[in-house]
């Protein structure tokens, strides 16, 4: 009787710690279950909050075009704005080579153009005077976004002139006939004809950074060498002050 006493404890022991594990799982469950049921709820408000931001957007872009189209003629006016603005830009810097500056000389106009609903992507005009160089007005390349949500770009084909295919100049220029591994040059217009499924940096930079104000990209020589020349006025009054002290210690001996 006492051995059969000492086991209906131990039975009720590991029966009790089963039941109270499936209280617990029962509890995480429910909690769950209303966790996942409140984010149902977020995810729809930041449904309709992503709606209303477009609508805003879409207003917005409609009101900042003829602004656009004013500054756009003023800049115009100013000779190498969009060569000097890509110029100054750290990465549209790195990919410029020799030959863009004088091509891009005659680019008079960039537009950027998002899609109507915006999401769906964007397309940039790069818009040239008669130059020596290829016979297009106008070079487009547009940045689209499936409806599987994935990206991918086309662009227009460019028409050079004989013999001024910077590309071309540029592959036949990167070839070595001296064992030596070729060189990697990269051009404006190489980033510009070459289009794949992956998000093109470049073009968001373009589009996010350099056209809501390009005007801070085209001044930023002026301002370094603003910089420097206070640089140098410091320099030399910090060598008059020290000459003027040498010349009182003179007078004192």
């Amino acid at each position: 009787m006492a051995a059969h006493a000492a086991k209906v404890p131990k039975l009720d022991g590991k029966n009790s710690a089963t039941d109270a594990d499936d209280a617990a799982d029962q509890i995480i469950q429910e909690a769950v279950e209303k966790i996942d049921e409140v984010q149902n709820e977020i995810d729809k408000l930041n449904e309709q909050a992503s709606e209303e931001i477009l609508k805003v957007e879409q207003k917005y872009n409609k009101l900042r075009q003829p602004y656009f189209t004013k500054r756009s003629d003023l800049i115009e006016k100013i000779p190498n704005f969009w060569y000097t603005t890509f110029n100054n830009h750290p990465q549209f810097s790195a990919l410029m080579c020799d030959e863009d500056e004088e091509a891009l000389s005659y680019l008079t106009k960039v537009e950027v153009q998002e899609f109507e609903d915006i999401k769906s992507g964007y397309k940039i005009n790069f818009n040239f005077k008669k130059n020596p160089y290829f016979d297009n007005d106008v070079l487009t390349k547009e940045f689209h976004l499936s409806e599987a949500g994935e990206p991918y770009s086309k662009s227009t084909k460019i028409k050079w002139k004989a013999n001024m295919d910077i590309i071309k100049k540029l592959e036949d220029h990167a070839k070595n006939s001296d064992g030596k591994r070729p060189r990697s040059e990269t051009s404006f217009f190489s980033w510009f004809s070459e289009n794949s499924s992956e998000v093109d940096e470049l073009g968001e930079v373009l589009k996010d950074d350099i056209w809501p104000n390009p005007l801070q990209y085209y001044l930023v020589p002026e301002e370094d060498e603003d910089d420097d020349s206070v640089d140098d006025d410091v320099g030399d009054l910090g060598e008059e002050s020290d000459g003027g002290e040498e010349d009182d210690d003179v007078e004192d001996d």
